[in-house]
């Protein structure tokens, strides 16, 4: 009989599926004892990576660390526990005037998950990673001490951290700052895109709008290749927004969210149902632009609306499969992309294509360089590791690297940006996996 701290874990992605020992405590002492205890530990938050890189033989579960420990309103500073979501922390200091600086398109991630990623969101052009405005965050290290890190107090571990994918330790808590806002509404355009000379064109153009994100149709050939819709945006100010939003302009309305109540049989999700899933959605704006009025997360999160969306491709489960190529080499290496999954039949129901500004020197496991990064997500089949080869090859060969918060099948160099974090203490799945291929 299996002790009852072994359990069946998996991500976002439903793959890969592990039994190991997740244990989530609210006691800094447990949580030490529990670290000094074990080996090959690593922390774990609301699990909506999509890889495997919060599994290891004993996770520690950080959502019982969800307590605010500050929030100076003054000047835009909060602290909280690492296992605060974001959707928690929006709910409080939106009504009060302000926003994450960066957000990734899901609210239900925890602060430690941000950092340990580094996500970037929708603006990275503009205004960077996450870590950007991290202040300081507290550390529970392989010794079971807690170290404040700071970029100007254990700076070392500060940057290790950033990106680390915890391979330094457990966050315990963190301190961040925010950005002002005059209203819950985003300013957006939305601009349909023929092909990826257009999409391109749409992005240089847009540089100086603070949020572009594109929809890309993956599975488009020939002059079409790149169809896509490009939503840009700005955070509306309170007199921009029609009469009737002007009234509570930081305050939303509660939305039903629907859920999807079972896991779809495989027959459900095919080339087929892709590509025609594709035909409509861009095919559902009818004018080459629209200019009009969102609130926050309909902008930022608009898969979140959903409960249980994952459950869409199964019980095999999908990957998201994300990679950064440089910005000289960001169109040819796309379409080379493009190209390879067209080729394979296996379609992306979401594709979503971003510009990255410069990355932080600093940073250095940050994912993000600047260029141009695309995020797919496919469902697992026979034929997936074979794609995602050809894709890794393609990558590698236009000097680019792919996101370790999304990965669970890439084993080539594009993963080398992260040997710089080595501890016996704190090792991930994915960590064991990377290195056993390199």
């Amino acid at each position: 009989m299996k002790p009852n701290f072994i359990q069946k874990v998996t991500n976002w992605g439903n793959f890969p599926v592990v039994e190991k020992e997740m244990k989530s405590e609210d006691s800094l002492r447990k949580i030490k004892e529990f670290v000094r205890n074990n080996n090959e530990v690593i922390a774990r938050g609301n699990g909506r990576c999509y890889g495997d890189a919060s599994l290891s033989e004993h996770i520690f579960s950080t959502k019982r660390l969800n307590k605010f420990i500050s929030f100076d309103r003054l000047n835009g500073i909060l602290e909280c526990e690492s296992g605060m979501l974001l959707s928690e922390i929006l709910e409080v200091i939106v009504p009060q005037g302000y926003f994450l600086y960066v957000t990734p398109g899901t609210k239900l991630i925890t602060i430690g998950g941000a950092i340990a990623s580094d996500v970037h969101g929708k603006n990275h052009h503009a205004e960077g990673c996450f870590s950007d405005y991290v202040l300081e965050f507290s550390l529970l290290n392989e010794n079971g001490e807690v170290l404040k890190c700071s970029r100007n107090e254990n700076s070392e571990k500060f940057w290790a951290t950033i990106g680390g994918m915890g391979l330094t330790g457990i966050i315990i808590s963190a301190k961040f700052k925010l950005k002002n806002i005059e209203s819950a509404y985003i300013r957006q355009e939305s601009i349909k895109a023929e092909n990826l000379d257009e999409i391109f064109k749409l992005f240089d153009e847009s540089e100086s709008w603070t949020y572009n994100v594109a929809w890309i149709d993956c599975l488009q050939k020939g002059k079409n290749i790149g169809r896509s819709i490009l939503m840009r945006g700005e955070h509306a100010f309170k007199h921009e927004l029609p009469k009737k939003l002007q009234e509570n302009p930081l305050r939303l309305k509660k939305k039903v969210s629907p859920t999807v109540p079972f896991y779809f049989p495989d027959f459900v999700l095919n080339n087929l149902t892709v590509k025609l899933f594709n035909l409509l959605y861009f095919n559902k704006q009818t004018t080459k632009e629209i200019k009009n009025f969102v609130d926050y997360e309909t902008f930022f999160y608009p898969l979140d609306v959903v409960n249980d969306w994952n459950k869409i491709y199964g019980k095999g489960g999908f990957i998201q499969y994300q990679m950064v190529i440089p910005k000289e080499q960001g169109k040819e290496g796309m379409k080379k992309i493009l190209q390879t999954i067209a080729n394979s039949g296996n379609g992306s129901f979401l594709a979503v294509l971003k510009l990255f500004g410069k990355n932080n020197p600093d940073a250095y496991n940050s994912f993000p360089m600047e260029g141009y990064t695309l995020a797919l997500d496919f469902k697992v089949n026979s034929k997936l590791k074979d794609l995602v080869a050809k894709l890794d090859k393609v990558v590698e060969d236009y000097g680019g690297r792919i996101y370790l918060t999304k990965d669970s099948m890439s084993k080539s160099s594009l993963t080398n940006y992260l040997q710089n974090v080595q501890n016996p203490k704190f090792v991930s799945l994915q960590h064991k996996r990377i290195v056993n291929n390199n």
